[in-house]
């Protein structure tokens, strides 16, 4: 049996990562990593802090792992990531100017056998808890391909609403399986 592909859904603030992850998990029959972030906030009722964002980090790959090991056990050949290790690093950067995190999640981030990147380009939304802009979602969205770069792993940028949005993204998944 086959070794199940991570796909990674990255991308800043409001753009789509969460209902793209679980509509590709859902076409695909895969597996879906929900963003600890989000969960991490809704629970707090704020956003976190500089400290917080190592343990933030390492819970959103141990979540990866484990829905991997899943994977493994039932057959599955796709999990679908919704963000990564490397989002929360770019935004440890960002909001908090500390590039500590980049090294550890560069060190875990070649496992993804493609990287979808949500472009910011559908209408953003307040949410009242995490999310800061316009301005901050074009920066993180900047710094971000800043390090797929850097980091030279394969990425598509997903453009587009809806439905448009989604059949980009199903082509990407079915020319990596080609």
């Amino acid at each position: 049996m086959a070794e199940p592909l991570l796909i990674c859904l990255i991308g800043a603030e409001c753009t789509g990562k969460t209902t793209l992850a679980q509509a590709l998990a859902e076409h695909f029959r895969g597996l879906w990593v929900s963003e600890y972030l989000h969960g991490f906030c809704t629970q707090q009722g704020r956003t976190p802090n500089q400290q917080e964002q190592a343990g933030i980090m390492r819970a959103q790959f141990e979540q990866e792992t484990s829905t991997l090991a899943l994977a493994r056990q039932t057959g599955c050949g796709l999990v679908f990531c919704d963000t990564a290790p490397l989002l929360t690093a770019v935004y440890s950067a960002h909001y908090f100017s500390d590039t500590s995190l980049l090294a550890s999640a560069h060190a875990v981030h070649g496992r993804y056998a493609l990287h979808l990147v949500l472009r910011p380009d559908i209408p953003w939304e307040a949410d009242g808890l995490q999310r800061d802009g316009m301005a901050a979602r074009l920066a993180v969205h900047g710094l971000l391909l800043h390090q797929l770069q850097t980091g030279r792993y394969p990425y598509i940028e997903i453009a587009g609403t809806g439905e448009a949005r989604f059949q980009a993204a199903v082509l990407a998944v079915d020319t990596l399986l080609a």
